[in-house]
């Protein structure tokens, strides 16, 4: 049964080192991700899964211990999902997709010492139905579960935004961000997945399994962050 979970953005620029010069633009994000992490520790879960968005190739599932590195953005620096003392993956094995590197990044920043960790990439054309029942699945794992998930709203929400401007994308994310602030997980569920795929909102299918996961668990949400830097709608709740 579902018990707590944490939505994050997962944009690399999370990660200071990636950020550089850019580091403290996005330090109130951070601060609220660790709020977030905070909560899943709290709640005592017998196992915590972290879902995000990943291409084909780099879907789940990944055991604990799986590595990752932000090599690909220009900096040396490797995480590991999961607490330390976690399962080593073997040479040349696969890696994280970079949506699961931000989230294991996350937790080594809260020096996460919780319950076994795994990851889930989810694809983002992933229809909803589908979505809900992944969540489901999570949900009946054990008796105490977490979920760590990952996603970011539309990248249209300016003229310099990744995806250029688009004015549906305020009213997307207007109400993503009050669906993941209220845990409404209905409200998630009817997410229209041609739009969030039009407005790049890399988020919505991984929201989409939450929304499954805790269909029955009659959480409490709470909004922390709503902001668009850089033209991206990045959202931070958390459910208990």
């Amino acid at each position: 049964m579902l018990v707590a979970a944490a939505c994050c953005p997962c944009p690399p620029l999370l990660v200071p080192e990636v950020a550089s010069g850019a580091a403290g633009e996005l330090e109130a994000l951070r601060a609220a991700c660790m709020d977030a992490v905070g909560v899943l520790a709290a709640a005592r879960p017998d196992v915590l899964v972290v879902v995000g968005p990943a291409e084909e190739s780099g879907r789940g599932p990944y055991p604990q211990g799986t590595a990752g590195s932000f090599r690909g953005y220009g900096v040396d620096l490797p995480v590991r999902l999961g607490p330390a003392g976690g399962a080593e993956q073997e040479p040349g094995g696969r890696e994280l997709p970079p949506s699961l590197a931000v989230g294991a990044w996350l937790l080594e920043r809260a020096e996460w010492e919780g319950p076994p960790v795994e990851g889930l990439g989810v694809g983002e054309p992933l229809a909803g139905e589908r979505c809900a029942a992944a969540g489901r699945e999570i949900a009946a794992r054990a008796g105490r579960v977490a979920l760590l998930v990952l996603g970011d709203g539309s990248a249209r929400r300016t003229q310099k935004a990744p995806g250029y401007y688009d004015e549906r994308a305020a009213g997307f994310d207007a109400e993503a961000a009050r669906a993941l602030g209220a845990a409404d997980a209905a409200a998630l569920a009817a997410l229209d997945a041609e739009l969030a795929a039009d407005l790049q909102a890399a988020g919505r299918a991984c929201w989409q399994v939450a929304a499954g996961a805790a269909e029955d668990a009659a959480l409490r949400g709470a909004l922390l962050y709503n902001e668009a830097p850089y033209g991206v709608g990045y959202f931070v709740a958390t459910w208990s």
